[in-house]
C-alpha cells in the first residue's frame, strides 16, 4: 500500500510540475522569441523577451516612420567606424542615431544591424548627451543649435568639433572622437572670455525608455548598472525607479548607465570626481547621468572634462580591453553573478574550441567530451560503487526483513553494514552531482554571452542561445498555433528524452519499485522540463547522454558481476509479472 501511495504522490508532484512549468520559465529564464509577427495592436503590451525591443506592432510601425522623418532632417553630421554608425544631431549636440555593425536585429542575415540610439520622440527613445549646468550663465540646453565645420564626419581618425557661443563671453566646444568599437569620448570645454568668473559642473547622461527593456530574471539582471568606488551594482529595476523617482548612488562614480542582457550604454568619466544617479523621467522614460563637482573658471581661462560614451554590444573582449585601459571593473558589466570564477573558464574553452571547428554546436559537443573525460575516473569508482551495492542486496534484505518492525534500528544495520563492506551509497550519483556546476555554467554562457546569439549549428537551429523552434505538437510550424510552453516539445527534447530512457534502462534496477517507478517517469519528465530551454544546452545534455550510455555499456564490460545481477533481477521480475498474469 506504502508503494502506490508514493508512485500516485510522484505522479501527482510530475503534473504539477509540468503544469506550473510555463509560469515559472516566463519568471526566472525570459525567452529568446523570435521577433513577433505583425499583429493588431493589444490593448496590452506583450512580455519583455531576453532580446530586448519593441514588442507592440504599432509601435513597431511607428518607429520606422519616425526615424525616417527625425533621420532625413539637415543639421547632423555622420558617424562612421568599424563598430558603429549613426549620426549627431546638431541641435543639443545629442548622440541620437546609433546602430551596431557587427550585429544583426534577427537570424535573418537581411534583417539590418541593431539599432542602439534612437532620437527623442520615438517609441525606442534612447540618446546620450553632454553638457553644462553653471550659475549666473547661459548653458546650452537639449534645444541649442551646435556649430559643426562643413563636411564633418566622426570616424576613427577625424575627430568633430562641435562649438557653441552664448555671447556673453563664454564659449563651449564638444570634441567627439570614437574607436574601432564601440566608445565615443567627448572632451567638453568651456572657454570664458568675458570680465568675470562664472561657476559650472559639467554632466553627461543616457536617457532610454522602459518600451525596449530587456526581461528581468535573476539570472538575467537589467536595468541600471554601474560602478561606484570600485564596486559594480545591477540595479535599480524599471519599475523600482519608476516608483522611487530619483536615486543617487553612493561614491564616486567610475561608471553609469543601463544594461540589457546583450546590449548597454553608459557615461564613464575620466580623471575627475563626478556623482552618479539614475532618475525617472515619466512615462515610461529614464535617465543615468554622472554630474562633475562644481568648478570655478576665471577670465581668460578654460576648463575641459573628458568624458567617454559605452553604446555598444557587451563583447568580453572588448570590455575587458577597455576594463585593462583604465576602466573599473568593466568587465563585471556581463553578469556572470558569483560563479564567474567556474563560468569564464567553460566560456574560455567553449570559444577556443570554436576557434578550432568553426561551429558552436561541435564545439559543445566537444566540451561534453572534454568534460565527461574528465570526470570519467569518477564514473569509474562509482559504477563500482554500484556494483558493490547491487553484491550486498541479499544482505540488506535479510536486514530489513528482520528490523521490519524497527526502521531505526534497520537504518543503523544497514549504515554499519556499508561500514563493513566498505561502500558508499551515494558515489553513484557523484558524476551527476559534479556535472551540475559546468551545467549551470554552460547555461550562464548560452544566455548572457553576446557570443553564443545567433550562432546555428545544423539543420533548422540557427540560434544555440534560443529554444528549438520545432514543435512537435504543431507538426513543426505547419499548424497555424504556437503551443504552451509546458507542451513546445522539440525534436532536441524528444532526443533527450529517449537518449535519457536508453540511459536509465542501462541502470541496475532498484531495489524500491517505487523508486523504479520514478526514474521510469524521469525521462519524460526532464523532456517536458528542458524543451523552453537554449538549445544548446539540450545539445550538451544529448550528447552527454550518449557519452554516458557508451561509458555505461565499457564500465559494464569492466563488471560483469554487475551486468549479470542487473539481467538476472530482470528475468526475475519477468517471471514474477507472467506469474502474476496467470494468476489473473
Amino acid at each position: 500500500m506504502d508503494k502506490q501511495r508514493n508512485i500516485i504522490i510522484a505522479v501527482v508532484l510530475t503534473a504539477l510540475v509540468l503544469f506550473g512549468w510555463e509560469a515559472g520559465v516566463g519568471y526566472f529564464y525570459p525567452q529568446a522569441n523570435k521577433p513577433q509577427p505583425v499583429q493588431q495592436a493589444a490593448p496590452e503590451a506583450a512580455k519583455p523577451t531576453r532580446e530586448g525591443g519593441l514588442r507592440d506592432a504599432a509601435d513597431v510601425a511607428l518607429e520606422q516612420q519616425d526615424l525616417k522623418t527625425a533621420l532625413a532632417a539637415p543639421g547632423r553630421v555622420p558617424i562612421a567606424a568599424p563598430g558603429v554608425s549613426g549620426s549627431i544631431n546638431l541641435t543639443g549636440a545629442l548622440l541620437d542615431d546609433l546602430v551596431l555593425n557587427r550585429h544583426r536585429e534577427t537570424v535573418e542575415k537581411n534583417s539590418g544591424p541593431v539599432r542602439m540610439f534612437s532620437p527623442s520622440g520615438t517609441p525606442a527613445q534612447q540618446y546620450a548627451q553632454f553638457g553644462w549646468v553653471g550659475e549666473g550663465i547661459a548653458a546650452p540646453t537639449a534645444q541649442t543649435v551646435w556649430t559643426a565645420p562643413q563636411g564633418a564626419k566622426l570616424t576613427p581618425s577625424t575627430p568633430v568639433v562641435l562649438t557653441w557661443d552664448n555671447g556673453k563671453g563664454q564659449v563651449f566646444s564638444l570634441t567627439f572622437k570614437v574607436d574601432d568599437n564601440y566608445l565615443i569620448t567627448a572632451d567638453q570645454q568651456i572657454q570664458n572670455r568675458g570680465t568675470g568668473a562664472v561657476a559650472v559642473q559639467p554632466f553627461a547622461l543616457v536617457n532610454r525608455t522602459d518600451r525596449t527593456a530587456a526581461a528581468y530574471a535573476w539570472t538575467l539582471r537589467t536595468g541600471g548598472i554601474g560602478a561606484f568606488d570600485g564596486s559594480v551594482t545591477f540595479g535599480p529595476k524599471y519599475e523600482t525607479l519608476a516608483k522611487d523617482g530619483t536615486m543617487p548612488q553612493p561614491g564616486n562614480a567610475d561608471w553609469i548607465g543601463f544594461t540589457d542582457v546583450y546590449w548597454m550604454s553608459a557615461v564613464i568619466p575620466v580623471n575627475a570626481k563626478a556623482q552618479g544617479a539614475f532618475r525617472s523621467q515619466g512615462n515610461g522614460i529614464f535617465r543615468a547621468d554622472v554630474v562633475y563637482d562644481k568648478s570655478v573658471v576665471q577670465p581668460g581661462q578654460a576648463l575641459t572634462r573628458e568624458t567617454k560614451l559605452f553604446a555598444g554590444a557587451k563583447e568580453h573582449k572588448v570590455l575587458d580591453a577597455y576594463e585593462k585601459a583604465g576602466i573599473p571593473n568593466f568587465g563585471l558589466a556581463i553578469d556572470w553573478g558569483w560563479f564567474r570564477w567556474f563560468e569564464k573558464p567553460i566560456f574560455w574553452l567553449l570559444t577556443k574550441l570554436f576557434s578550432l571547428v568553426g561551429n558552436f554546436g561541435v564545439a559543445i559537443i566537444l566540451l561534453t567530451a572534454i568534460v565527461r573525460g574528465i570526470m570519467f575516473p569518477v564514473a569509474q569508482r562509482g559504477f563500482a560503487s554500484m556494483a558493490a551495492m547491487r553484491a550486498i542486496q541479499p544482505k540488506m534484505k535479510a536486514i530489513q526483513e528482520r528490523y521490519k518492525d524497527d526502521k531505526q534500528k534497520q537504518q543503523l544495520e544497514i549504515m554499519a553494514l556499508y561500514k563493513q563492506e566498505k561502500v558508499n551509497p551515494l558515489a553513484g550519483c557523484l558524476p551527476m552531482f559534479l556535472q551540475i556546476p559546468v551545467f549551470f555554467a554552460l547555461y550562464k554562457v548560452l544566455m548572457l554571452a553576446i557570443e553564443m546569439r545567433h550562432q546555428p549549428f545544423v539543420f533548422w537551429i540557427k540560434d544555440l542561445s534560443a529554444p528549438d523552434p520545432l514543435h512537435i505538437l504543431n507538426l513543426f510550424g505547419l499548424l497555424p498555433f504556437t503551443p504552451p510552453s509546458f507542451l513546445a516539445i522539440g525534436v532536441l527534447a524528444l532526443l533527450l528524452g529517449v537518449t535519457m530512457y536508453l540511459q536509465f534502462k542501462l541502470n541496475p534496477a532498484q531495489m524500491d519499485p517505487a523508486q523504479q517507478q520514478v526514474f521510469a517517469l524521469m525521462p519524460w519528465f526532464m523532456m517536458f522540463i528542458m524543451a523552453p530551454f537554449a538549445s544548446g544546452l539540450l545539445v550538451y545534455w544529448i550528447t552527454s547522454n550518449l557519452l554516458t550510455i557508451a561509458q555505461q555499456k565499457f564500465l559494464y564490460s569492466r563488471h560483469p558481476q554487475l551486468k549479470a545481477m542487473a539481467e538476472k533481477e530482470a528475468q526475475d521480475k519477468a517471471r514474477a509479472a507472467e506469474r502474476g498474469k496467470s494468476k489473473a
